[in-house]
């Protein structure tokens, strides 16, 4: 009854937020106007270039990897029996594997502390559990560059095993209780598996290649060919689920990248450059520094910080302090720090913020005087 009550009360307020936005909102201001159409017109942006060929494939490729491929092997693999050369790399790239996003990382995080693993690779995989997903790396690089995409992932793999070796060199705390595991599924052919993933991955990346149109075409149209026949020659019930955990992704996410893209548009136009230049600008230390704390304390729905920094870097925001953004942003926000405190404690949950802070600082900075 109380949950049912506080929803509600959340529904009111923001029916209130949103009529005292367009009763005091001046729409007759050019700046206003122009604002608007700008968002609009960065939305088409994005429809017509990163939809079709980059989101849409990403998503079944996050489909057949919840699917097809088992996290109790993961799991598995940071128990309290794993070795450190093995469990802080498997920690730090699983999120690439798992396919998760930051709204299902803590739970996966608190089932994986609490059931075994060291609190050191635990942190590992949640520091870089929403960062490497696939359609955030596949998107990052088609809108921001590969570059930035490449030093996105080595700079947030790197850190997260210095992260977590530090956290467990301080704490020196192992979760409690075993692993459970399933019994791998007989019928799933893991060569058939590969071959699936591996054409969905052709798709995408062809999709995202400068080439000859008429090669890039026989690519695409084989590839989704060969991936739909593989497809049906699936359990229907392995292809259903396929298809219900791809539209899970895209519900979840596209509908909070269209807003993310729309207000990165209207930032674009209405936000003034000397704030972003004082702020962000240049590849300073405080510039990465306050790149970082904002990124920690905003809340970046899965793929709206891509179009929003984008938007930033237009308006004069440096590649550093953009990399910083990327790492705090993706791995905290003031919801998560709130759950952590409860989960970890003050003592463990503060070291870890400022741990992620400080390196997302100190990547930002090194990348933005090298590039």
């Amino acid at each position: 009854m109380l949950s049912e009550t506080k929803k509600e009360l959340q529904k009111f307020i923001l029916l209130v937020i949103a009529f005292l936005v367009i009763y005091f909102l001046p729409f007759n201001s050019s700046i206003v106007g122009e604002a608007i159409l700008s968002g609009f017109i960065m939305l088409g942006s994005y429809a017509r270039e990163h939809v079709l060929l980059c989101l849409v494939p990403a998503f079944f490729i996050a489909g057949t990897i919840s699917v097809f491929i088992k996290s109790d092997l993961i799991l598995k693999l940071l128990g309290p029996k794993a070795k450190k050369y093995i469990a802080y790399p498997v920690a730090a790239t699983s999120g690439s594997v798992l396919a998760v996003c930051s709204c299902t990382i803590l739970p996966l995080f608190g089932g994986i502390y609490k059931r075994g693993a060291g609190i050191g690779p635990a942190m590992a995989f949640l520091f870089t559990g929403p960062a490497i997903n696939i359609t955030a790396i596949f998107l990052t690089g088609e809108v921001l560059g590969w570059e930035l995409s490449l030093i996105r992932i080595v700079a947030t793999v790197t850190s997260a095993i210095f992260i977590g070796l530090i956290m467990q060199g301080i704490f020196k705390e192992k979760g409690h209780g075993g692993f459970m595991f399933l019994e791998n599924d007989p019928e799933i052919n893991s060569s058939k598996v590969a071959v699936f993933l591996g054409l969905q991955f052709i798709f995408l990346i062809t999709g995202a290649l400068h080439i000859n149109p008429i090669i890039k075409f026989a690519i695409m149209f084989i590839s989704f060919f060969a991936t739909l026949f593989l497809a049906l020659s699936f359990k229907k019930e392995y292809t259903r689920s396929w298809i219900r955990e791809t539209w899970d992704f895209t519900k979840k996410i596209l509908p909070f990248l269209f807003i993310g893209v729309f207000a990165a548009g209207v930032i674009s136009k209405a936000l003034p450059e000397e704030i972003v230049n004082a702020l962000l600008g240049g590849n300073r230390i405080f510039s990465n520094f306050f790149a970082s704390v904002f990124g920690a304390l905003m809340y970046f729905a899965t793929l709206t910080e891509v179009p929003i920094i984008q938007s930033l870097m237009s308006l004069g925001m440096g590649k550093g302090p953009a990399l910083a953004l990327f790492m705090a942003g993706y791995t905290l926000s003031l919801p998560n720090m709130i759950v952590l405190t409860k989960l970890l404690g003050k003592k463990k949950a503060f070291t870890y913020f400022t741990l992620v802070i400080s390196f997302a600082t100190m990547w930002g900075y090194i990348y933005g005087n090298l590039s």
